[in-house]
């Protein structure tokens, strides 16, 4: 039998705390930021970001500039002309009149019901349902439950989400799931779980806080 989300949810508080959140920022700053983020760590992405709003005070500044700087700019996060295309093309259709928002930028965002926002910011090209949920939660403050990497394959040794359930399933599943007031600190922490302990190679059973509960851990027990 899964464990259920209010156990999880009080097993992780249990181990790791309550988790401090990030900074509340404007929905583009962190969408800039989420896109930043992709297959690299806090660090890095902290870094490219920093580097981006001093040499791009305002939005608007790196479509009066070149691709070639922008790339340059966030040079640190890796990816850079995968990034930077992304980047651009997300503050043309939101910053440009010509663009596909008009030019009527994200500014009521935070307004809108969570599925007309979610469609807003999932309209854009090369924003996902991940991304998505990262600017509704951590910028807006509406519920949503991001799945990265280690929370998908957290999930799937808890046996919450089926093999078969591919990212933008695992979205809708653990919405559903988990309690939308423990959306935050559930997020926070099972990342940790999956940074520190339920690894994607050689994850430490004997140290996770789910024991006996995770049907993985029970596997990895029987092997020994």
């Amino acid at each position: 039998m899964k464990p259920g989300p209010a156990y999880i949810s009080n097993r992780l508080s249990a181990r790791f705390g309550s988790p401090e959140p990030p900074p509340r920022r404007p929905p583009l700053d962190e969408l800039i930021l989420t896109i930043l983020s992709q297959n690299t760590n806090d660090r890095n992405r902290d870094r490219a970001f920093s580097a981006l709003v001093e040499r791009f005070p305002r939005w608007s500044d790196v479509l009066s500039s070149s691709r070639e700087d922008l790339e340059k700019a966030i040079s640190p996060a890796g990816l850079g002309p995968t990034k930077s295309r992304r980047i651009w093309r997300i503050l043309v259709d939101i910053l440009d009149p010509e663009g596909g928002n008009g030019g009527k930028g994200l500014g009521n965002l935070c307004h809108l019901s969570r599925d007309d926002a979610r469609e807003r910011l999932t309209s854009l090209k090369g924003v996902g349902p991940k991304t998505a949920a990262c600017v509704l939660l951590f910028s807006c403050g509406i519920p949503a439950f991001p799945v990265d990497t280690h929370i998908f394959r957290v999930c799937r040794r808890l046996g919450i989400l089926d093999p078969g359930a591919d990212r933008v399933r695992a979205h809708k599943i653990l919405e559903q799931f988990f309690l939308e007031k423990d959306y935050l600190d559930v997020h926070l922490n099972m990342i940790r779980l999956g940074r520190e302990i339920c690894r994607p190679r050689k994850p430490l059973c004997p140290a996770c806080p789910f024991g006996e509960d995770c049907p993985c851990g029970m596997e990895e027990d029987r092997a020994l």
